[in-house]
C-alpha cells in the first residue's frame, strides 16, 4: 500500500523535500528518501509503507520503555519497514534496514489505522505506540491512526530516534502524548560514524517534544568502549537534569547485534556506575533495562525515599503501582511526575 507523504514541500527546482526527519532529504523523480520508504513518484512524495505493519504486538508500556506513561498498561504495539538512521547495533535490522537491504522491496501485513485501533481496543490497550522501526519515517500512517486513537479515547507514544522536525512534533502534538527518544551518545562521532546521523538534531528534539509538552522519556543504550565512558555518561545526565531532572532515564545494556557481533555485552557493573552518575547529576528517576535488577528498575518518591511503583521479574511482567489515583507518592503526597490516567 502506499499513500501521498503529504509532509513534504515542492523545491523551485522539481525536487520534492521530506519535511519529516531531520535527514532533509531532497529528492528528484524516482529516488528514495535515506529512510528506503518515502519515494517521489509522478512528481510527489509518497509514503510506500502507508497501513503495511511490519511487525504488531500487544506489549507492556513498561518495555517501551516508558515507566512513568500508565504504568501496568498494556499498549498496542506496530511498525512498518524502513529508517532514517543506520545503527550498526540495531536490534530490529530485520525490518528497519529491510528495503536498503533487499533492493527497495517493501514487505508488510496490511494494518490500516481504523483497523488498528479496533485491535488496540478489542486487547483492552490504553494507548497505541508507533516503534519497532523509526516512527516519524511512515508519519502520515502514525498520524492518521493518532488522530483515530485519540478520538477513541486511546493516548499515542512514539518510540524514536529523536530525528523528528519541528514541523513534524507541531503537526503530531495535539494527538502524541508520550515519547521515549533514544539518546544514542554524546558525541558527534558515534552518530556520525555508528548511526548515519547527528547529535544536535536529537538534543534539541527531546528539548523541543518537552516544552511541547509532550511526556518524554529518554534511553541510552551503553556499548562497551562507544560510549560508556563516565564523561559521556555524565554529559548525557546533565543535559536532561537541566532540562528538567523528572525527565525519566533508561539506560540499558547492549548486546551483540547486527554489524555488532564482535562487541562484549554490557556488564551489570555498567550499568550499575551510569545510574549513580545519573542520581549525582540530579536525575530523580533513572533505571537499568536489559538486565535483572528489581531495584533499579522500580520508582521510588525523590522526596520520602520510599517505593512507589515496584516492578519484578521480566520488564512489565509483574508491576505495582503505589501511588494515588492521581500520581502522588502515598507516603508524603509528593507529586511524581507522569502520565497516570
Amino acid at each position: 500500500m502506499s499513500s501521498l507523504a503529504w509532509l513534504s514541500h515542492k523545491l523551485d527546482d522539481g525536487r520534492v523535500a521530506c519535511d519529516a526527519c531531520n535527514q532533509h532529504c531532497k529528492l528528484s523523480e524516482g529516488e528514495y528518501g535515506i529512510c528506503g520508504i518515502r519515494k517521489v513518484e509522478n512528481g510527489e512524495l509518497i509514503l510506500l509503507t502507508y497501513g503495511l505493519a511490519a511487525a504488531v504486538n500487544v506489549d507492556p508500556v513498561e518495555k517501551k520503555p516508558m515507566f512513568h506513561f500508565l504504568p501496568g498498561s498494556h499498549i498496542f504495539s506496530f511498525g512498518t519497514v524502513g529508517c532514517n538512521f543506520a545503527c550498526k547495533f540495531c536490534q530490529n535490522a530485520d525490518i528497519s534496514q529491510y528495503p536498503k537491504e533487499h533492493h527497495h522491496e517493501i514487505i508488510g501485513t496490511p494494518l490500516p489505522p481504523e483497523k488498528a485501533v479496533e485491535l488496540a481496543l478489542e486487547y483492552g490497550c490504553r494507548s497505541i505506540a508507533y516503534t519497532y522501526n523509526e516512527p516519524v519515517v511512515f508519519f502520515e500512517y502514525t498520524y492518521d491512526t493518532a488522530k483515530l486513537a485519540h478520538e477513541a479515547g486511546l493516548k499515542n507514544v512514539y518510540v524514536t530516534s529523536g530525528y523528528e522536525t519541528h514541523k513534524a512534533i507541531d503537526t503530531l502534538a495535539p494527538y502524541l502524548d508520550g515519547m521515549n527518544i533514544d539518546i544514542k551518545a554524546h558525541t558527534q562521532e558515534f552518530y556520525k560514524d555508528i548511526c548515519g546521523a547527528s547529535l544536535k538534531p536529537v538534543l534539541d528534539t527531546v528539548e523541543y517534544a518537552y516544552k511541547k509538552g509532550i511526556w518524554v522519556e529518554t534511553t541510552t543504550l551503553l556499548i562497551p568502549g562507544l560510549n560508556d565512558s563516565d564523561e559521556e555518561i555524565r554529559a548525557i545526565a546533565e543535559f536532561q537534569a537541566a532540562l528538567d531532572p523528572s525527565i525519566p532515564w533508561h539506560i540499558s545494556a547492549f548486546h551483540p547485534m547486527y554489524k555488532m557481533q564482535d562487541r562484549p555485552r554490557t556488564p551489570h557493573s555498567t550499568l550499575k556506575r551510569a545510574y549513580d552518575i545519573g542520581k549525582a547529576a540530579g536525575l530523580k528517576y533513572v533505571y537499568v533495562g536489559n538486565i535483572d535488577d528489581e531495584d533499579r528498575e522500580s520508582t521510588y518518591c525523590p522526596s520520602c525515599g520510599q517505593l512507589v511503583i515496584d516492578r519484578k521479574g521480566y520488564i512489565g511482567q509483574y508491576v505495582t503501582n503505589h501511588l494515588t489515583p492521581k500520581g502522588r507518592c502515598p507516603y508524603c503526597a509528593t507529586p511524581i511526575a507522569g502520565v497516570w490516567n
